[in-house]
């Protein structure tokens, strides 16, 4: 490795980069030379008053022409690979990237696979590399197949961050730069505790669109862990339904009638949610012993069935900060020569209930996918979810 300057190497060392990023970063083969840190920290270093720190010209507008103040920048074009690239779950982020890519003078494809298909993902990111794309965001659904793939755009000197889905790098997975997105454990693990709260013993069902993807696996294996350590007398099956809503829906509508008397339905993906809420509606499940139905995102079936009692909750995840923060992050990094590494980002997790619902289905906006115009929402009162 090159002779680090003084600078570099103690911003590095705040910077806190994996020993990983920080080899590519350095190296002639990595993102940003030595030399170039070197002179970019120097000149952040010397401080004067009457230049750096003089705001622009012409009320902000930037002299150089770039984004706001920031200096002219060529048209970068970032490549966000999905796995289901026409679900409605993905309108929002769509529209987060696109907004980010208003701001800042970038732009966007869409690509990837529209039945999660992880061999079509894997042949839009070799793409994209090839195509000589300046960053890349990646639903990482699979990280044995995308270690390969993503180890070969850094490589490349291509900033590379994973959103919605991630193969961790502390798990033997890719080495993206950062995860932009739910907990997913974690919210599964949240997602269990929350049935727990209604059902005391029986059988609980658990359907998954793709058993295995990195997106929905873990919070499945959160929710069954959390029914475990409750110590209930409960009994957890986790079923496969699919990628496909038409498909997943008539499995769980076979589930339901083969098993009448559940004592709840959970489930881990927006379709298979949106499905529950349908059979439970179809069949009256509620009449029969239902004590709890749940799971996640904001597509409008869910927030009509949660409206009508026929589900207790789904969790909202943001999905419009997992497109409009991966432009951000890839934009600051290839402004700042890398010195601005992403931010592991954590999007959030919030139950969505009968109680605050109302705002989800009257306001119509490109935060929540169900407008596509361009608005300011006026709110007024204290701010507050259920939890």
């Amino acid at each position: 490795m090159k002779d680090i300057h003084p600078k570099v190497e103690e911003a590095l060392d705040t910077l806190n980069l994996n020993r990983v990023a920080r080899r590519r970063l350095l190296t002639g083969a990595g993102l940003v030379s030595a030399s170039a840190a070197a002179t970019a920290l120097l000149s952040a270093c010397t401080s004067d008053s009457g230049t750096n720190n003089r705001p622009a010209a012409s009320g902000g507008t930037a002299a150089a022409g770039g984004a706001g103040d920031f200096p002219a920048t060529p048209k970068w074009k970032f490549v966000m690979v999905c796995h289901v690239t026409t679900n409605p779950f993905f309108t929002p982020t769509q529209y987060g990237a696109q907004d980010a890519c208003a701001l800042l003078g970038t732009e966007f494809q869409w690509t990837g696979s529209k039945d999660s298909i992880v061999a079509e993902m894997v042949n839009a990111t070799n793409t994209a590399i090839s195509a000589k794309a300046d960053g890349l965001a990646v639903a990482v659904v699979d990280k044995a197949a995308f270690r390969q793939p993503v180890s070969k755009a850094l490589d490349a000197g291509i900033p590379v961050v994973s959103y919605n889905a991630d193969g961790a790098r502390d798990d033997k997975g890719t080495a993206r730069l950062a995860y932009i997105g739910q907990g997913l454990y974690e919210s599964g693990y949240a997602l269990g505790q929350r049935a727990l709260e209604q059902v005391d013993s029986g059988d609980v069902v658990g359907f998954i669109a793709t058993p295995g993807a990195l997106n929905i696996q873990p919070r499945i294996d959160g929710a069954a862990q959390a029914i475990k350590d409750s110590g209930k007398s409960i009994k957890f099956e986790s079923i496969g339904t699919n990628a496909d809503i038409t498909k997943g829906l008539s499995i769980i509508d076979a589930y339901a009638q083969g098993h009448p008397n559940l004592a709840g339905m959970l489930a881990v993906d927006a379709g298979s949610t949106q499905s529950i809420g349908q059979v439970v509606k179809k069949y009256n499940m509620r009449s029969k012993g239902l004590k709890v139905a749940g799971g996640f995102d904001l597509v409008p079936e869910t927030l009509a069935a949660i409206k009508a009692g026929d589900l207790d909750y789904t969790i909202d995840q943001q999905p419009y900060l997992q497109g409009f923060l991966p432009v951000v992050y890839l934009y600051l990094y290839k402004l700042s020569g890398g010195l601005l590494f992403p931010s592991e980002t954590n999007t959030g997790l919030l139950f969505v209930t009968k109680d605050n619902v109302g705002p989800y289905q009257t306001t119509k906006t490109r935060f929540e996918g169900s407008d596509t115009a361009q608005k300011m929402v006026e709110r007024s009162g204290a701010i507050g979810h259920a939890s």
